[in-house]
């Protein structure tokens, strides 16, 4: 099937987060910060627990206090920082202010990594025609991440949850990005790495394909296997 418009997810699909023991480091250094090697692997195993990182390990457990925000996180900026500053305040950092700088960090165009393949497929799909969107369940704007490394030029529209109040697999937030890419959802593909969560696309017609959330070096080429260009 030749396709007119492919969406994208971001994190996992076209992008990966730094690890939890990267982002932690990061922060600390940031901050002139310094704790015993046993007290860092400590935090890190803690938060890697907890879920801290957006876009990195799920929590194993959501405290109930946080569930309701947890379930709808990515409808809204501050739902969002409420819930994952909520999961990092489970591990006893040793200055309060982590908590949010962490967060702050993973909104940071360093604290991503395109996957090797990306701005290869992107830019061949873009070369031929083909409308280009992003759909994120996500609570900030991602565009300085693209732009940072390159691939903002190579995107059409971008439609992210927090901006529109609508998480993914909600059929609408598809159906926002066809109407923006400017495609009938039938000649478009959606690609991401959640089944739950990017299958939605699937209700208004969209072909669906997934790759799987790896780090970048475990998967060079995920994105070249689908088959989206010649």
């Amino acid at each position: 099937m030749v396709f007119k418009g492919a969406l994208f997810d971001f994190s996992g699909t076209l992008f990966r987060v730094e690890s939890v023991r990267s982002w932690l480091g990061a922060v600390l250094a940031e901050r002139g910060a310094t704790v015993a090697d046993e007290d860092f692997d400590r935090y890190v195993e803690g938060l890697t627990t907890a879920g801290a990182l957006p876009g990195g390990p799920d929590p194993e457990r959501v405290p109930d206090r946080l569930a309701e925000v947890w379930a709808t996180r990515d409808e809204s900026a501050e739902r969002h920082r409420a819930a994952y500053t909520g999961l990092a305040r489970q591990v006893r950092l040793p200055d309060p202010g982590l908590y949010d700088a962490l967060y702050d960090r993973h909104k940071s165009p360093a604290a991503w990594r395109p996957y090797r393949d990306a701005a290869e497929v992107l830019g061949a799909l873009h070369s031929s025609g083909v409308r280009i969107g992003v759909v994120s369940n996500i609570g900030w704007d991602l565009r300085p991440v693209f732009r940072a490394h390159g691939l903002d030029a190579l995107v059409d529209a971008y439609v992210l949850s927090y901006e529109h109040g609508i998480q993914k697999p909600d059929p609408q937030i598809f159906h926002i990005a066809c109407t923006l890419v400017g495609q009938n959802p039938t000649h478009v593909v959606m690609v991401g790495d959640s089944r739950h969560a990017d299958g939605g696309a699937a209700a208004l017609g969209c072909e669906v394909r997934f790759v799987d959330h790896l780090p970048v070096e475990q998967r060079p080429d995920g994105l070249r296997e689908l088959g989206l260009v010649p």
